[in-house]
């Protein structure tokens, strides 16, 4: 008698359940675009990456802080999936190219484009439920707080190294300069 078992499919080959109804221009969009154009933002932002963290996590961090709400660092799990098949994937296959040879920089450069559009779609699948996620930050301590708070919730373990603080005091100190202005796009 033999057994002929069907194996399942490997969900990771599977293609992801999406939601037909994305926003990818939307506040959270626009609030990364603005805050990537602040001063010290992006070096700070990518030397992070470079440590293991997410940038998307950062910004939906960051974003939540200006909102007065408390980023919890739960995430849906499709923002996650997509993360680690899409936009982790195209990332990887850019840093696996050479910077320096000539015949890769089209490569790397169109890799690069698809990355960031992977990244809109990822802060796409968050913002639709980052709102109703996170509460409203009740703790009288002030937005200083809130902000470190936020952002060290979105490290990639259960506490921020010592290496990242300095990354995330300059991300704090752009985001308070922000909320100093009032500016919540």
């Amino acid at each position: 008698m033999s057994s002929s078992s069907a194996t399942a499919p490997d969900p990771s080959t599977l293609p992801l359940e999406l939601p037909v109804d994305l926003e990818a221009d939307n506040p959270l969009w626009q609030f990364a675009l603005m805050l990537w154009q602040q001063p010290k933002v992006e070096a700070s932002c990518l030397a992070l990456q470079a440590q293991g963290w997410s940038v998307t996590r950062l910004l939906c961090a960051a974003w939540l802080s200006v909102r007065g709400r408390t980023f919890t660092g739960a995430e849906d799990a499709t923002v996650t999936e997509w993360r680690r098949r899409v936009t982790g994937a195209l990332r990887s296959a850019r840093k696996t190219l050479p910077t320096d040879l000539a015949p890769y920089h089209k490569l790397r450069s169109g890799l690069a484009a698809l990355e960031l559009e992977a990244e809109q779609i990822e802060l796409a699948l968050a913002w639709k439920t980052l709102m109703t996620d996170n509460p409203d930050h009740a703790d009288m301590q002030g937005s200083d707080t809130l902000i470190h708070t936020n952002l060290a919730a979105a490290a990639p373990g259960s506490s921020v190294e010592q290496r990242a603080l300095p990354l995330i005091h300059a991300l704090a100190g752009a985001l308070a300069q922000l909320s100093m202005g009032d500016h919540k796009p």
